[in-house]
Parts: C-alpha cells; structure tokens; sequence
C-alpha cells in the first residue's frame, strides 16, 4: 500500500494529492545533487578502471596534479582549489607522503602555515600517469564534453562561495 501524503498547491487553494513514489520518482529524475553524484561515480569508476596500471587512483592523481599546476604551495590554497575540507586534504596528503610522492613542510617564518609539492618520485609518477590519463579523457569525451563538465565546476563554484 501506498502512502499518500498532503502538499500544500503553490497558490494556496485546495492541496494537491500526491503519492511519496511520486515524489521521490521526480527528486531522482530531477535532482541536481543526485543527479551529480551517480555521474561523478560512474565517471570515477570508468577512470580508475582505465588508470589502473598507474598505481595511482583518480583522487591520487588529481590531487597531485593539482599539487604540480599550483602557483601558490599553501595546503589552505591547495583545500580552496580543489573543495577539500582542511582534514580530508591532510588525510589524502598522509597517504601520498606515506608512498613518498609529496612533501609536506611547515614555513619557516610562519609555524601555522605548511606548503606541499610532489618530490622526484611523485613527479615522475605522475609524469608516467599522464598518457593513462589522455587515454581515458579522449575515450571519456567521446561520451561528455570536457567543456561542459568544466563549465558545471565553475557555475557551482558560488554555491559554496556565498
């Protein structure tokens, strides 16, 4: 049996009866974040599969690649450019410190800042990931746009900026 429940119409008048499979059948159809969440996971699922041979995993290698393209080596710059909160950069960072791809270091002239970069070996790696990663994007492309996934990141960026 199905659950009915009230919502109240838009205008005001008489409200509109509709079932929570109704409901829920539009939030699934419709809803951005859901939506966005089942793209990234089959997008991350496609990429890891392809990367496989690197060692690295899709996160792993954006991460440091986005470590080599930083103008500013800060790990608050770094949380800022790629989302991350605070603990989970640090948590992400630990393991590639771990397998000695990236070095993490306090300032010097200011013990409340650390700054991050790659070392020979995290650069050669992810050097050595790079053609992988071409692979993939062309054969992800052929599917969705790169433009258009870009696009998505920056129109959304205010949503948590504001």
């Amino acid at each position: 049996m199905q659950i009915l429940y009230m919502h109240e119409n838009m205008n005001g008048k008489l409200p509109l009866r509709r079932s929570l499979r109704e409901d829920a059948v539009d939030l699934v159809e419709h809803c951005a974040g859901w939506n966005s969440r089942i793209a990234a996971r089959r997008i991350t699922v496609f990429l890891e599969r392809e990367l496989a041979s690197s060692g690295l995993s899709v996160a792993q290698l954006g991460l440091m690649a986005a470590i080599a393209a930083a103008a500013d080596d800060t790990l608050g710059a770094l949380a800022l450019h790629t989302g991350l909160d605070p603990s989970t950069l640090s948590r992400n960072l630990r393991t590639l410190e771990g397998e000695g791809l990236v070095e993490i270091a306090t300032v010097e002239t200011d013990l409340r800042r650390r700054v991050v970069w790659l070392t020979e070996t995290g650069a050669r790696r992810l050097a050595a990931a790079m053609p992988l990663w071409r692979a993939a994007q062309a054969k992800l492309s052929e599917t969705l746009s790169p433009e258009a996934v870009r696009q998505i990141a920056r129109d959304t960026e205010r949503l948590v900026r504001d």
